[in-house]
């Protein structure tokens, strides 16, 4: 589907979100943090890990960084890079 084929409302729309996709992805591993200090399972925080992967990967942070908190399950790792990410202070990747 190109843009061609998107009503101006709809084109609209799209550009907000990309406009606030940063701060999407930021609200949503904020969350991830929290569910990951109360999952109860393994399995649950086997799939939050993932999820956590996937928000990540759309963020300018390192991807060695990035490797080994997911790999440590390193939940306070996690959300201080958060933290620095809504703060601004991760270095924008190449």
């Amino acid at each position: 589907m190109s843009s061609k084929d998107l009503s101006r409302k709809q084109s609209s729309i799209v550009k907000r979100y990309y406009d606030n996709l940063d701060t999407i992805v930021a609200n949503r591993l904020q969350e991830a943090v929290t569910d990951l200090y109360l999952a109860e399972t393994d399995g649950k925080r086997a799939k939050l890990w993932q999820k956590v992967k996937g928000q990540l990967e759309k963020t300018p942070a390192d991807p060695a960084v990035i490797r080994k908190i997911i790999e440590g399950d390193d939940i306070e790792g996690l959300a201080k890079l958060v933290n620095d990410l809504i703060a601004g202070r991760v270095i924008k990747r190449d």
